[in-house]
């Protein structure tokens, strides 16, 4: 009997809780004033909440204010769930629409969507599938509903690849990338240069150029923010002021990979793309990007190619597009105008949206985000390949980067162990911070006992440690150049030309510029190439480098500081990509673009004449060492005529091992020691 006393009781409670209570002088004839107040605060609400979904989040307080006074509304406790459903604090929303399907299933024909909506971004993954079907279930009507079926159908499948994703999560640490970058305000859409050193990022604070306010959000209007990393700390960001930032809403989008060049978002025309280039240390004026770039449609952001010569964008251009946004590329012609863009293509561009695009430094590996492909909810962020020619099917990069709500705008740096992105966190330092992501690899093994299998006696064990495999983090395999260039007597620094030559196909790849105030370049070189480097500048000799790169080299940075020489007599510099035959005095065809900057020089200065000298290591006899290293010399001498150049000009010697510039008693020694020099003997 007690048992059914305490059942009765219990259904009478949530019975009494669960009854709908109306905003009506019945319900609250001892308090007139406060429903009065309330039924304002909701009047007020609804008036901002019947504006759509972009005033949602200024209709939360007078809703709250009035959910004070009477808790167990159903509509109203619905339509707080939903607006807080599209603030920055979605989560909060649960407990609201739990309510409101409690006092009432039926308070809104939407109230499921929603409801399962919320769970899905709580990743309550069960709960939001049994949701979105009950929501489901009431659209009885199929042809009439036939795309917000098919749009249900679709969370479904992204709560099903939560709950996939969810079991093998990346083994990465994210942190915030602190006080110095983010504010109290919203900070998102990092982009970093290639070796960590610059950062830029977008951000809505007071110091906005021009200090307006955004009516439509109530927010600041968007400007650039820059920070550079000192000894491996990020300095204090500083607004970039004009004229990379206007009164406009200004966004950064791509960041070239020595950082000396990016793109921006200005919120003109729809939704422009330009480009500035840093001058020394001034930022040049903006430039809008050309009509194949730029279209009357919104052009969202934007990145280089490792290379600078091709450009990644985003636009909702209808002509020529597979969905809501897809992603381009245009290429620099011969005049340096970028051309015609050209789609993707199905492989990566989907139905919905993609976003956010950025190039890796190794010029293969593309980051995207789209809602598309297999997401867990909203944008998730892809990984593709280009392999022969083509990208690779796009993978998700995983659970804890990507979330059910919308994860845009990542990027790597060059070594592919840190990430940088965008994401709220209540423990931030505003409603929206940048944040950086460490990536540890996969997960090390556990040191395994294999115990009593052999028993020396009871008391003592014979014990075998079985030692897991080191784990190594997978990093992209490339090569950072980067350094100063300087004059050779001043130590000042220089603007000068940098050529990175494919030795194998005799192809000028890429050309960049050091900075004309600090001398300062980066390049990236992506593995599998035998490059030639070329620093460049007029009245300067020029001064070459050589790096094989294979296949299988892993990530590494390399600091090289130039200092040219200018053309006086006297100056001698290393042909370091004139290449032989083994044991011969054989030209190899890699050689050509040195031999052709050589021809050039002389053409350029017809009263220079030169000394062409062979050298090599200690090995073998000296006459034949001698022997061997002039033939090289004149070999290079007899191809300079070749090409016009006056044999008085030109005088060819072979050194042998007479002169080394560094020890015979290493590999690395003996390689430097075999070399091809020239020197200025008059001008």
């Amino acid at each position: 009997m007690k048992k059914i006393i305490t059942f009765l009781v219990c259904i009478f409670s949530v019975t009494a809780f669960a009854q709908n209570v109306e905003f009506t002088k019945e319900n609250f004839k001892d308090n007139k004033d406060g429903l009065k107040e309330a039924k304002n605060n909701i009047e007020t609400g609804d008036k901002l909440f019947e504006q759509g979904s972009i005033f949602y989040k200024q209709a939360i307080d007078p809703y709250l204010l009035a959910n004070k006074f009477n808790p167990n509304n159903a509509l109203l406790n619905f339509k707080i769930g939903k607006c807080y459903l599209y603030s920055n604090y979605k989560l909060k929303s649960i407990p609201f629409l739990e309510k409101a399907i409690q006092l009432n299933p039926s308070v809104d024909p939407q109230v499921h969507y929603v409801m399962a909506k919320a769970y899905h971004l709580d990743m309550q993954w069960d709960k939001a599938i049994t949701e979105y079907k009950a929501f489901q279930a009431t659209l009885t009507k199929v042809d009439e509903f036939k795309d917000l079926i098919e749009e249900v159908n679709k969370h479904i499948t992204e709560c099903i690849t939560g709950k996939e994703l969810v079991k093998k999560p990346l083994r990465v640490f994210i942190d915030n990338a602190g006080a110095e970058i983010n504010s109290q305000y919203p900070d998102y859409g990092p982009v970093i240069s290639a070796d960590e050193s610059v950062m830029l990022f977008t951000s809505r604070r007071p110091t906005t150029t021009g200090g307006a306010i955004d009516p439509g959000i109530n927010e600041y209007y968007e400007d650039i923010y820059i920070s550079t990393k000192k000894d491996g700390k990020w300095t204090p960001a500083q607004n970039m002021g004009k004229p990379i930032n206007t009164e406009d809403h200004d966004a950064n989008s791509g960041l070239s990979a020595d950082g000396q060049k990016f793109l921006i978002y200005i919120g003109k025309n729809n939704g422009d793309l330009y480009e500035a280039e840093l001058k020394g240390e001034t930022w040049s004026k903006p430039e809008r990007m050309n009509k194949n770039i730029n279209t009357d449609f919104h052009e969202s952001s934007a990145c280089y190619s490792p290379d600078g010569k091709s450009v990644y964008f985003v636009s909702d251009k209808p002509e020529g597009g597979l969905g809501d946004r897809d992603i381009y590329m245009s290429t620099k012609d011969e005049k340096g105008k970028w051309g015609k863009a050209v789609n993707l293509g199905p492989t990566i561009n989907t139905a919905y949206g993609e976003e956010g695009v950025f190039i890796h430094p190794d010029g293969k590996t593309m980051y995207f985000s789209s809602q598309g492909h297999k997401t867990m909810g909203g944008y998730d962020i892809f990984k593709s390949v280009l392999e022969n020619g083509k990208w690779s099917e796009p993978v998700n990069i995983g659970y804890p980067v990507n979330t059910p709500d919308d994860d845009v705008f990542f990027v790597t740096s060059a070594s592919g162990k840190h990430g940088y992105y965008a994401s709220f966190n209540a423990n931030g330092f505003g409603e929206k911070d940048i944040y950086m992501i460490t990536f540890l690899g996969y997960e090390k093994p556990l040191v395994l006992n294999n115990e009593d299998n052999l028993l020396a006696s009871q008391t003592a064990p014979v014990k075998e440690t079985v030692i897991a495999p080191t784990v190594q983090i997978k990093e992209a395999q490339l090569t950072i150049l980067k350094g100063v260039i300087t004059d050779d007597l001043t130590k000042k620094p220089l603007e000068a030309t940098i050529e990175i030559i494919d030795n194998q196909k005799n192809e000028i790849i890429a050309s960049f510029t050091s900075n004309s105030s600090t001398g300062k370049y980066l390049v990236s070189l992506p593995a599998g190439r035998n490059y030639g480097i070329a620093v460049k500048k007029e009245n300067y000799l020029f001064h070459s480098e050589n790096f094989d790169i294979p296949n299988t080299a892993a990530y590494q940075e390399v600091v090289k500081d130039v200092a040219l020489k200018n053309i006086a007599v006297g100056s001698k510099i290393i042909l370091k990509n004139i290449f032989f035959d083994f044991d011969k005095a054989t030209l190899r065809p890699e050689s050509t673009n040195e031999l052709e900057r050589l021809t050039k020089l002389l053409n350029d200065v017809p009263t220079l004449k030169i000394e062409i000298s062979g050298h090599t290591d200690s090995k073998g006899a000296d006459a034949y060492n001698k022997t061997l290293s002039n033939n090289r010399a004149k070999a290079v001498v007899d191809y300079l005529i070749s090409k016009g150049i006056a044999a008085d000009r030109l005088t060819s010697v072979g050194y042998g091992e007479e002169q080394p510039i560094a020890t015979n008693d290493t590999d690395e020694g003996r390689q430097l020691n075999r070399r091809t020099e020239f020197k200025i003997l008059s001008k």
